[in-house]
């Protein structure tokens, strides 16, 4: 039987900036240029001020009501908030075994979660429209990409329907690598593909070679490659590609990497509890107090 660990291919949360084919991109686009509201926005979640980041997120979508981005970004602040209330970026989550590949224990809000599958159907809705008048569209792909990445996890790590999971990640991974194919600048596509490798070759050898016959294949050095040119490169989600490298590289005792990025995390996000306590962890230092979820605020 399939073990779910490939849950996390994230998403969320996870594999942006494309462009469009055959032609200069537009650079008004997020999916070239750093908006600095939407900037604004994620940094807010990356604070976790999940509210004040959905208004932000939300105020620039109402603006750009025909970019389909706009509802992808409203999708992922309902997402990671459910994720970070949910204790899952953390390294207690990714180094207990039986939580890495069977997901959180009991259900997620079903408000925020309605909330969120609502944003995503607005999403999938603006970037077929987008894809009937070009195919190769880049702000179309960008934001499928994105949105059939953190459905995988939603569907996988939250609600536990790991087939499901499994088809929305295979869906994410071929927009990806539509998107790079075009734009292989765009750093923080690669975050796709990559976390996909990475929790693929994490399975078990019979895992694996199921998954093979199923066309999915992974691979723990090349994922951790794809998700550091994010971490390094990327824009919206370099931070987001940070902290789930550093997890990764605290599962495969690579201490000196973890060290560097969750460093560069508490130091960019200094009241941000849950970067400070993992920094802490990592550098085996006293930690602070454990972070405290944030009263929920819809």
């Amino acid at each position: 039987m399939l073990r779910p660990a490939y849950f996390i291919a994230l998403s969320l949360l996870l594999s942006p900036v494309t462009g469009f084919a055959g032609g200069t991109p537009d650079l008004h686009s997020p999916a070239f240029t750093a908006v600095p509201e939407l900037t604004a926005g994620f940094d807010l979640l990356y604070e976790q001020k999940f509210a004040e980041a959905r208004e932000a997120l939300a105020s620039w979508e109402s603006r750009n009501p025909e970019d389909p981005f706009g509802e992808v970004a409203v999708a992922a602040s309902y997402l990671f908030e459910e994720l970070y209330l949910q204790g899952v970026l953390t390294s207690d989550f990714f180094l207990n075994e039986k939580k890495f590949l069977h997901g959180i224990d009991g259900r997620p809000d079903p408000e925020r979660m309605g909330h969120f599958r609502e944003a995503l159907a607005q999403a999938g809705q603006l970037a077929r429209e987008r894809q009937k008048a070009n195919p190769k569209d880049g702000e179309a792909l960008f934001a499928l990409t994105l949105a059939a990445g953190m459905e995988s996890d939603a569907e996988s790590i939250l609600q536990k329907r790991h087939m499901s999971a499994l088809k929305r990640m295979k869906e994410a991974n071929e927009y990806a690598k539509r998107l790079l194919a075009l734009h292989p600048e765009a750093a923080d596509a690669y975050i796709a593909p990559g976390i996909a490798n990475y929790i693929i070759g994490s399975q078990s050898a019979g895992s694996r070679f199921a998954l093979w016959f199923g066309g999915i294949h992974g691979d723990k050095k090349l994922g951790m490659e794809q998700v550091a040119k994010t971490a390094e490169n990327g824009c919206y989600l370099r931070p987001f590609a940070k902290i789930m490298l550093a997890l990764a590289a605290r599962r495969e005792k690579q201490d000196a990497l973890a060290q560097k990025l969750l460093g560069e995390l508490n130091e960019q996000y200094p009241d941000n509890a849950l970067f400070a306590f993992e920094y802490a962890k990592a550098m085996s230092l006293a930690a602070p107090t454990a972070p405290v979820p944030l009263t929920v605020r819809h």
